[in-house]
């Protein structure tokens, strides 16, 4: 899978951002990317922090650039473009006090095409890398939410799993007068065509589940009838999509049980995407798989923004900085 990657890299030179240029682990994953020589990587951060982090972990960063929020040449015009994103809910003294941090000012450089895509939050939560590209890279034109999914490889084996790390849960949008603007349902179907996009780029042929307690209205009551309405709506949005739901996990995967549950379903028996009605069982789920299904995990990986921004657990390692600094730009 990466071998793949790492060819299309080649093929089309791509940079990423490290927004934590001084972290032992981004700088050890560099001097395997500057070796690699597919990937160019730029490092956020004090330059000579920077350097001397690199030089205590014996790590070769020669010719990788870094870049100083403080000392940036171009902060004035960098400050000008994000007052104009902002739209007056943030003042130009604002904008520089949030552009000496690392998260939002790699964003800028992504959203001003300095750089392709961007890996952060080895030091710094969730929340601190979605929120700057909400604001400042976007959502795709058409997308109502940021959703994320885990691609799970064991052997030759892929899956992908969303959403496990991102929305809590899908409630109903709604406009002053109490109308129904996006539904928790076309939220949950935008999820599982978004995952099954991801899945595409990582040679997966997505066979959709979305996943229940029940199976084709054997059950009744929590996100039963979410998931229902969520696969209608998915098969609204991409009609050449193979999705169904609402499955049970067993009926998913099991051609046993798919053929006493729901007989000629497209999916049932065979599917390799699933789609969680919750991020607590999205969020089980793939830990179940990675600690007892042995399966390596890779993510999250976010999904319906304008460019490939993602994620780095706290506790990441560098071989796991490096294989997401991969797909990360992979998907640019």
């Amino acid at each position: 899978m990466f071998n793949a990657m790492i060819e299309t890299l080649k093929a089309n030179p791509r940079k990423i951002v490290f927004t934590e240029g001084p972290d032992a682990r981004i700088l050890e994953a560099t001097d395997r990317l500057v070796k690699g020589g597919f990937l160019t990587p730029i490092l956020v951060g004090n330059v000579e922090e920077v350097k001397a982090a690199a030089a205590a972990g014996n790590f070769n960063i020669e010719g990788v650039e870094i870049l100083d929020p403080a000392a940036y040449d171009k902060m004035d015009e960098m400050v000008e473009k994000m007052v104009e994103l902002r739209k007056g809910k943030m003042s130009a003294e604002d904008c520089r006090a949030a552009l000496s941090k690392g998260n939002y000012f790699g964003t800028m450089l992504v959203k001003m095409g300095y750089a392709d895509a961007l890996l952060g939050g080895a030091t710094y939560s969730t929340a601190d890398t979605v929120r700057p590209a909400l604001q400042l890279v976007k959502t795709k034109k058409g997308a109502h939410l940021v959703s994320s999914c885990f691609i799970l490889v064991r052997g030759e084996e892929k899956l992908a799993m969303g959403d496990c790390a991102i929305n809590i849960d899908y409630q109903d949008t709604v406009d002053k007068e109490g109308n129904v603007v996006v539904s928790a349902a076309q939220k949950l179907a935008e999820v599982a065509v978004e995952t099954a996009n991801t899945a595409k780029v990582f040679g997966i042929d997505p066979k959709v589940a979305i996943l229940s307690f029940s199976t084709k209205g054997s059950g009744k009551g929590g996100t039963v009838q979410l998931s229902h309405d969520a696969t209608i709506e998915a098969q609204k949005l991409a009609p050449e999509m193979a999705v169904d739901g609402e499955l049970q996990f067993d009926a998913a995967v099991s051609p046993v049980v798919a053929a006493t549950k729901c007989k000629g379903s497209p999916v049932a028996g065979q599917a390799n995407t699933f789609i969680f009605p919750c991020i607590e069982a999205g969020n089980i789920g793939y830990k179940i798989a990675q600690r007892l299904g042995g399966y390596e995990a890779y993510g999250p990986i976010l999904q319906g923004l304008n460019a490939p921004i993602n994620d780095l657990s706290r506790g990441c390692n560098a071989e796991e900085v490096y294989k997401m600094a991969i797909i990360t730009a992979a998907l640019a």
